[in-house]
């Protein structure tokens, strides 16, 4: 078993050359942290039985996965302490490679059974935070490296409440999805609702609201998140907020 995550670790430096342990870090350290993705190797053989994906997959103690034939994990993605899927919906959660799926977190395509959700598809290499939260009812597409903090909330699905005559859940539900490009990093408490498509190479301040959409490299910040300005230095205009 030993050998089968070592293989795994070494396939990982292929596809990353840029991958490196730090050389501070003992060998007793590195032993144990191969004793517990050991034992996570083995509890995704029966918790992803018949899951579609990759080879190397990792499930840490006490995750959910519901409806776990609309799921598909790839190589070397880790379902982290606690995480919990519901797969049910028209295109089910498609997780790449190298994604971590951060403890606690929920992933949650259809809420109740008359609406059947969108779904969700993750890029290689992205990580969602601790105890972050996706409601992918009306589609969440989440680009290759995404970084995220903890605490991320993706709200893909509004009520509708225009009829003042009659109670807001007796009136529907709107959808639209989101879109996060690659390379995007969303900082921790960060809030991303229905619609919202964030351009490749963004960035999202910790605590922000972002309700509209933003464009390729765009660091935004505040509560509604608007434009602090763009990483390529070509909007000279914006007013500069720390981020």
């Amino acid at each position: 078993m030993i050998r089968t995550v070592i293989e795994a670790v070494i396939q990982r430096v292929r596809e990353d050359p840029s991958y490196r342990v730090d050389e501070k870090i003992s060998m007793r350290d590195i032993l144990v942290e191969v004793e517990a993705r050991s034992v996570a190797l083995v509890r995704a053989q029966w918790k992803l039985l018949g899951v579609r994906g990759g080879r190397w997959r990792f499930v840490e103690s006490r995750c959910s996965i519901r409806h776990r034939r609309h799921l598909t994990v790839g190589s070397g993605s880790v379902l982290e302490h606690g995480a919990r899927l519901s797969c049910l919906s028209r295109r089910g959660i498609k997780i790449g490679n190298r994604v971590t799926i951060g403890k606690y977190s929920l992933i949650e395509c259809t809420s109740v059974l008359w609406h059947l959700g969108e779904g969700l598809a993750i890029g290689d290499g992205s990580s969602i935070g601790d105890y972050s939260f996706i409601g992918c009812a009306g589609g969440v597409v989440i680009g290759s490296n995404v970084l995220m903090g903890q605490r991320v909330s993706f709200h893909s699905q509004n009520h509708n409440f225009e009829d003042i005559t009659r109670p807001i859940r007796e009136q529907g539900v709107t959808d639209s999805q989101i879109v996060v490009g690659d390379d995007c990093w969303l900082g921790s408490g960060s809030i991303i609702l229905s619609g919202v498509e964030l351009g490749p190479g963004s960035v999202v301040a910790a605590g922000s609201v972002v309700n509209r959409s933003f464009g390729p490299k765009s660091v935004v910040a505040g509560v509604p998140a608007r434009l602090v300005r763009l990483r390529d230095g070509t909007d000279n205009g914006t007013e500069d907020v720390a981020v």
